[in-house]
């Protein structure tokens, strides 16, 4: 069979690569990309100039880019609706149509109105749940939850990436297809513990920097205290937290984007890793620093909790820097619980989050969804 991925709009393979997230987010479709279940996976992306990437790519993926006369934010929007005619020939030739994420799930729906196809619509983290958290205007709450009920509809297969998203979508909308849980998958063989010396009391945070992730409260928490913090990423709060910093004596590194397969390296120096964030989907970068042994601690919300268990394999606390602070004492004052953290974190991840676990849950998804089509 043939995959089609669409990507989420106005998402290029050129902006993956520039954030560091290629590696990360090309390897389930190399995994995927000529096995027994899958022949050939297409990209249908909003790049101009994605062609390139493919020099980086399995020899089965084909890259399939936004036409230059798109190339503009109307240009985008008009793309997307026109996409599944301007490459019917392509399409006509798949048996499975997949999004990436909710955003541009329309361009999907569309081409499986026109071609017929099995729909399976993916989504790292549900659309209406995040808005809910964000100052959004309700027209386009509105819209997103219209979105999200037109692609439910037309699904044959649905994948979230947890229970709560599961639950949430089951008692908003109506489902057709067969629903399935796949977390966020890591590469364990590469996020693994290093075996290098730590920095002393050195914490980790890796993501964007915006309101989301409630990054001057852990800036806050860290007034007065003897830790250092290596923030890495970029986004819309960058030069405000440096100057929150510098003016209250904070010791923090800022650190932009490296590419994924870079981050083990960097999370390995680093006695505790802290997402502090006010919601989440499933944080990639919280399975990874667990995969890599780190003793973590986390927002107690939704999309966290729902990985970490307090005191077992992490340490949860409230989103105030006081909670933050007090969990951070309690972890680098306690060596034993250091070390139970550390063991049980990496323990969780091979066990329930390897990329073999998430290729076998969701081939077995293609193959259900290839069996009841023939039997039609």
């Amino acid at each position: 069979m043939n995959l089609a991925l669409f990507f989420t709009f106005g998402i290029s393979a050129q902006l993956w690569k520039a954030m560091g997230l290629l590696d990360r987010e090309k390897l389930i479709y190399e995994r995927m990309a000529g096995s027994e279940t899958v022949n050939k996976v297409f990209w249908f992306t909003y790049g101009t100039d994605d062609k390139a990437i493919e020099n980086d790519l399995h020899g089965n993926i084909e890259i399939v880019p936004m036409p230059q006369v798109f190339n503009s934010r109307i240009g985008m929007y008009l793309y997307s609706l026109l996409l599944p005619f301007v490459h019917g020939r392509i399409l006509r030739g798949v048996n499975i149509l997949k999004t990436n994420q909710m955003s541009g799930s329309w361009t999907a729906v569309i081409a499986k109105i026109l071609y017929r196809k099995a729909l399976i619509v993916r989504t790292g983290f549900t659309w209406s749940l995040f808005f809910q958290n964000e100052n959004t205007g309700t027209f386009k709450k509105h819209i997103i939850c219209l979105i999200e009920r037109m692609a439910y509809l037309f699904s044959d297969g649905i994948i979230v990436s947890s229970g709560n998203d599961m639950n949430y979508i089951k008692e908003k909308y109506t489902l057709k297809g067969m629903c399935k849980i796949i977390s966020n998958y890591v590469e364990t063989d590469i996020f693994r513990p290093g075996h290098k010396g730590k920095i002393p009391d050195s914490i980790c945070f890796v993501g964007r920097l915006i309101e989301q992730k409630n990054l001057f409260s852990l800036l806050k928490s860290l007034v007065g205290t003897p830790y250092m913090l290596n923030i890495v990423g970029s986004g819309e709060q960058r030069e405000a937290l440096m100057k929150f910093a510098a003016e209250n004596g904070i010791n923090v590194k800022f650190t932009d984007n490296i590419p994924n397969h870079n981050i083990p390296e960097l999370l390995n120096v680093h006695e505790v890793f802290v997402l502090p964030s006010f919601y989440e989907g499933t944080p990639k970068v919280l399975l990874e620093a667990m995969a890599c042994g780190l003793p973590c601690i986390g927002a107690d919300v939704h999309g966290i909790n729902d990985i970490i268990s307090h005191n077992e394999n992490g340490v949860l606390c409230s989103t105030d820097p006081e909670s933050i602070r007090k969990a951070l004492f309690t972890v680098f004052n306690d060596e034993s619980l250091r070390n139970r953290l550390s063991q049980n974190a990496r323990k969780t991840i091979t066990e329930n989050f390897s990329i073999d676990k998430y290729l076998e849950k969701e081939l077995s998804l293609y193959k259900g969804l290839i069996s009841s089509q023939r039997s039609v």
